[in-house]
């Protein structure tokens, strides 16, 4: 690992509402642009591109990605952010709405460089303090753990919070999320993500092109993507598809070379579909390293994540399951290449 380097493991916030919404469902997405930027002052990082529908907005951030529900906000941020300095400003912006938080989630894996995090991120018990500090008193259901590896580099940290009414709300949710989390990509495939030294090309251009470059468009055919290529190097997009979304973020530089998947389904969703999103998000890069976090209500889910990575090479080396407040079970496998190169 190099001594120091851009941090590409990204904080991963998810925060649900409640309330009373006179305006046709709309909700959070009510909160403007200007409210937004200055949550985003506060953690540290800007909006580069947006794209919206029916369902939610996506917002490309200068650090990852930024998505609004009506009632569900999900940010997640790389680098030396302050994610968790979004906690506050996004409840008080709620709060001017009538919607009042319910459920709160904070997950991410093990930084690769922990000594560059500023506070509140300098470790995993500093997080937990400050997250508590800002959340209302009728969350009142909480735990923390760090899921193990057996490499003490891949643990996931995962936080939740919910009130009285919505902390067994997992019963009635068929969501399934997948974060994966890839690092030594490829390095002939990690090139694809750096602009070419005589190219002039803004950062949406230059981002459709490594899009079509790369296959990632390929992931999920269906999905309207919103994409931006970063000076000198760095790839991030957000994938819309209904009310579903898709968000990939890549920090290519050797030594440090770090590619994220996340994406949301169901519990009711064709095996085959998530075997091969999976699978297809993975062959982009192919990682020597691998970890996927799968959230949902199902114990079996978890299954089709093993039966996407086989056929790549991948080896399952760690399993670790555990039930949460509201968002219900999370699994966590690491897997690593049984025929990497170097």
């Amino acid at each position: 690992m190099a001594v120091s380097g851009f941090e590409g493991f990204e904080k991963r916030l998810e925060l649900h509402f409640f309330g009373d919404d006179p305006l046709e469902n709309m909700g959070l997405r009510l909160i403007d642009f200007e409210s937004l930027e200055q949550v985003l002052h506060a953690v540290h990082c800007t909006v580069v591109s947006a794209v919206g529908n029916h369902f939610f907005d996506a917002y490309v951030l200068s650090e990852s990605s930024l998505f609004v529900y009506p009632t569900k906000i999900i940010i997640k941020t790389c680098g030396t952010t302050q994610l968790l300095k979004s906690v506050r400003p996004l409840i008080h912006f709620a709060g001017k709405l009538n919607l009042t938080l319910c459920e709160c989630r904070y997950t991410r894996g093990s930084f690769i460089f922990p000594k560059s995090q500023p506070f509140p991120h300098t470790n995993f018990k500093e997080e937990v303090i400050y997250i508590e500090e800002n959340l209302p008193n009728n969350l009142v259901y909480r735990k923390a753990t760090v899921m193990p590896s057996k490499n003490p580099s891949y643990s996931w940290h995962v936080f939740t919070a919910a009130d009285q009414n919505h902390h067994l709300r997992r019963n009635l949710n068929s969501d399934v999320t997948f974060e994966v989390c890839m690092t030594e990509l490829d390095r002939h495939l990690a090139r694809k993500f750096f602009k070419k030294t005589v190219d002039c090309k803004t950062g949406d251009l230059a981002g459709k092109e490594m899009t079509e470059l790369t296959g990632i468009d390929d992931i999920n055919p269906d999905a309207f993507i919103c994409d931006f290529a970063f000076d000198p190097c760095g790839y991030s997009m957000n994938g819309v598809d209904g009310d579903r979304y898709s968000t990939i973020h890549v920090t290519p530089e050797d030594g440090y070379s770090y590619a994220s998947f996340e994406c949301v389904g169901s519990i009711y969703d064709d095996d085959v579909d998530i075997v091969e999103t999976l699978k297809k998000s993975v062959q982009v890069f192919k990682p020597a390293t691998v970890s996927i976090s799968t959230t949902s209500n199902s114990r079996e889910v978890w299954t089709k994540v093993a039966r996407a990575m086989e056929p790549l090479g991948l080896k399952c080396r760690t399993f670790a399951m555990d039930e949460f407040p509201a968002a219900g079970i999370v699994v966590f496998q690491t897997f690593t290449s049984t025929n990497r190169r170097k």
